[in-house]
């Protein structure tokens, strides 16, 4: 099969590799789409390794393809069945292998580019408010981040959940569409004096921290989820104790397969029916063929974009 290939000077080509085959409970999916994720860059420079038991030189933590082969004891799904998951890594290839319990089905009228850019970003963003935060109706909700692929899932998730959303986006252009999403779209600069919010969703990083702990209701809560302009702030325990908050955070990655399962189980009960009534969508912003991998990281990486980055996978036959 071919495959995104982090190459030994932390490049990216697309190579041959054999075809993975499936142990106990797993499941081989010929891939159709594979999202791009912030984690794919940071594992292409080096500093994420894949976790044990993931290929260390394929990236990619999310597909949807078909099911081609089953692994002994796999009974969940059937040869042809249209699936999709989350992994550990290896998505982004031709043929990617996952246990049975992280697989979802994809809903008929999904398109294959769509299930591609789903699991991740839904997965982590109904994890982050529901399981982690307690999102509540009614609550008020600030994303940071808003336009992209984990804050699109956020926005419509807590919009659909009866929460009171509110996003910061950078780009002006891309404010109306995140409005049109039903969430108040703002400037980052503004966020602070829109407060009070009952729960923030960080995921850009630690310069926002100390206009968190401003603009954070009693009993709230951060959640960081992202911090792609940095990791390393400083808390101010007064205000904190003040509002009486609390901060958490969450990876979903590095998981044991119990947890992570968990997470596909609620998605699964509580989010597909909303993605196969159209309901919720994943808005792609670009998608790129496997041959042009490299292109792909290169437009993610570049910002400025509404929802998700997808690399459509061609099989070989």
């Amino acid at each position: 099969m071919r495959a995104v290939t982090i190459v030994d000077d932390n490049r990216l080509e697309v190579t041959e590799h054999p075809d993975p085959v499936p142990g106990t409970g797993e499941v081989l999916v010929r891939v159709r789409a594979a999202g791009l994720n912030g984690a794919d860059l940071i594992q292409v420079k080096g500093l994420y390794p894949a976790p044990p038991g993931s290929p260390p030189d394929i990236p990619g933590l999310e597909f949807a393809g078909e099911v081609v082969a089953l692994g002994p004891s796999a009974r969940r799904f059937a040869v042809g069945d249209r699936v999709m998951a989350v992994v550990g890594g290896g998505g982004q290839a031709e043929l990617a292998v996952a246990h049975e319990r992280m697989l979802m089905r994809v809903p008929d009228a999904v398109r294959w580019v769509e299930a591609g850019g789903f699991p991740e970003t839904f997965t982590t963003a109904h994890d982050a408010l529901f399981t982690q935060a307690g999102l509540r109706m009614g609550e008020r909700l600030l994303i940071h981040g808003a336009a992209g692929g984990v804050g699109v899932a956020a926005v419509q998730l807590a919009v659909r959940a009866g929460a009171r959303v509110t996003g910061t986006v950078r780009s002006e252009r891309l404010r109306e569409k995140v409005q049109a999403l039903g969430a108040e779209a703002i400037d980052p600069a503004e966020f602070t004096d829109a407060g009070r919010f009952d729960v923030i969703l960080e995921l850009v990083g630690a310069p926002n921290l100390a206009g968190n702990l401003a603009a954070l209701a009693t009993r709230g809560r951060i959640v960081v989820i992202g911090h792609a302009a940095g990791s390393t702030a400083t808390v101010d325990l007064l205000q904190l104790m003040r509002s009486r908050g609390s901060i958490m955070s969450s990876t979903l990655r590095a998981r044991p397969l119990e947890e992570k399962a968990v997470c596909a189980r609620r998605v699964e009960a509580e989010v597909l029916p909303w993605l196969a009534g159209g309901n919720i969508h994943v808005p792609v912003a670009a998608s790129f063929p496997l041959v042009d991998a490299e292109r792909a990281y290169q437009r993610f990486a570049a910002g400025d974009k509404f929802g998700k980055v997808v690399i459509e996978v061609v099989p070989a036959d």
